[in-house]
């Protein structure tokens, strides 16, 4: 195509070439859905938009429009996977200037989030409420996140061959598309979450009695169709009986990452337990909790350096 017929060319329609070239095949199903739907999003929006008429003021009047709807957060998201496809066009000459410099994000005002993890003495009094008796249920699952910090789909791939008890370890390497009917093993989310898991002596013990007789490389919790308010709906159940702030199950995660953040477990630690691509994800997740703990650094600096004189 010369470079004249692409300046013509339609924004969703170069959009949605570019994610066809770049993007499948290379990020998982979930993400392309993702691309997918913010290309939709901007034929609702902006139809009739050509290239050659992208520019700042245009690709402003975008996202106002997308933000009429959305959260600022969600907005910046959207912005975030346009933008890939807009710098490659500036970068092959199709657009003279970057449309996405100095742009402003806005969005609707933010509903009443809920509560995304709990803290020790909320954990503690959770836990007390699970029925855990001799066989799987979806309470041993509940503990096992709690105590490992797993995403959903990486706890229903567990297999009892990922447990190695010899060493206490839990073997990350694959996750389970729960969102098909019959359900599937697939690749883990990058290649940082290929990872063991270091698991305490007791959770250990638990699982190596649970474990006895069962299909060494069938998934010990998706024994059928799954599906994440399920999961949910109990553990909301549980937190109502124990008398604290009702969380989900990603919940557990942030849960698990905020106390081993609290027990004073470095930034990097906790990003290679938890399978992050970097510390960066970890501090920008964690960033509210990281400040109080700096806080609580400042304070001891400041007790110690006082005692100096």
């Amino acid at each position: 195509m010369s470079r004249n017929k692409q300046k013509e060319q339609l924004f969703y329609k170069y959009f949605e070439e570019w994610i066809d070239l770049y993007k499948l095949g290379a990020v998982r199903p979930v993400t392309l859905r993702k691309y997918r739907m913010t290309n939709q999003r901007i034929i609702e929006l902006a139809p009739k938009l050509r290239m050659k008429h992208l520019n700042r003021q245009s690709y402003q009047l975008l996202l106002n429009d997308y933000a009429k709807t959305h959260e600022k957060q969600t907005t910046m998201d959207f912005h975030h996977q346009i933008k890939g496809a807009i710098l490659d066009a500036v970068d092959e000459g199709i657009l003279d200037k970057n449309p996405t410099r100095k742009i402003v994000i806005k969005g609707k005002e933010a509903s009443e989030k809920n509560t995304k993890f709990l803290n020790q003495f909320e954990l503690q009094l959770l836990l007390k409420r699970l029925e855990l008796g001799p066989e799987i249920n979806w309470d041993w699952f509940i503990l096992l996140l709690a105590k490992t910090g797993l995403r959903f789909s990486e706890a229903l791939a567990l297999t009892p061959n990922d447990f190695d008890f010899s060493t206490q370890k839990l073997s990350i390497n694959k996750t389970w598309n729960y969102k098909i009917s019959k359900g599937e093993f697939q690749p883990t989310k990058n290649d940082s979450s290929n990872r063991k898991v270091q698991l305490d002596w007791q959770v250990a013990m638990q699982f190596s009695q649970l474990m006895k007789g069962l299909d060494e490389e069938s998934p010990i919790f998706a024994r059928k169709r799954v599906f994440n308010s399920t999961v949910n709906n109990r553990l909301k159940v549980l937190c109502n009986k124990a008398n604290v702030p009702v969380i989900t199950v990603h919940g557990l995660r942030h849960t698990h990452a905020s106390l081993l953040l609290f027990a004073g477990v470095s930034i990097a630690s906790v990003a290679t337990r938890l399978g992050h691509s970097s510390m960066a994800t970890t501090q920008e997740t964690y960033l509210h909790i990281i400040q109080e703990l700096e806080n609580q650094d400042n304070d001891k600096i400041m007790r110690h350096l006082s005692m100096l004189i």
